[in-house]
């Protein structure tokens, strides 16, 4: 493996990557890239063809960089390519936040000089984090006896708001 700096115009995307990066994602990561720098290499073949980093270089452009950092991967047979690049985005996605340790570094990221939307979450999921929220299923006893609860009466979970949820289905019927 060799680290080298790349002009942007000279790789070019793998075209059978399976991956989708919408235009909300690669302006995240553009604005990561402004805030933190480019600190995450793109992987390139031999042949200057990205196995891994094609976000990245997308924000890249978007963020007027003119160069990458790049690791020129020698050792990966072309069906070893192949299957590194499902394997690095797959394996990406089994990971799963501490919630109390985010929300941690959260509030206490908001409270020093650090846009805490150039960590590439929404303000709705910033808020959610910050309040609390899950909607992971509850245990019993964190909800109270279900059976005991008044099936018809709904409580919203985050601002507590309580309906009756037969004038909604009376409303569409």
């Amino acid at each position: 493996m060799v680290n080298i700096t790349k002009d942007i115009d000279t790789i070019f995307p793998d075209p059978r990557n399976a991956r989708v990066h919408p235009p909300e994602q690669i302006s995240r990561i553009a604005g990561s890239i402004k805030e933190f720098g480019f600190l995450v290499p793109v992987l390139i073949n031999s042949k200057d063809q990205i196995i891994a980093g094609h976000d990245r270089v997308e924000a890249a452009r978007k963020a007027g960089l003119t160069e990458v950092p790049c690791v020129q991967v020698e050792h990966l047979t072309k069906t070893q390519q192949r299957a590194y690049v499902l394997a690095d985005n797959r394996l990406a996605l089994m990971a799963e936040w501490d919630q109390a340790t985010l929300a941690t570094e959260m509030e206490e990221l908001q409270g020093l000089d650090i846009d805490v939307e150039s960590l590439g979450f929404t303000p709705h999921e910033i808020d959610e984090v910050l309040q609390g929220f899950t909607f992971e299923p509850g245990m019993e006893d964190g909800q109270g006896k279900l059976d005991e609860l008044d099936p018809k009466i709904c409580k919203c979970p985050k601002c507590g708001h309580q309906f009756d949820s037969r004038q909604h289905d009376q409303a569409f019927a």
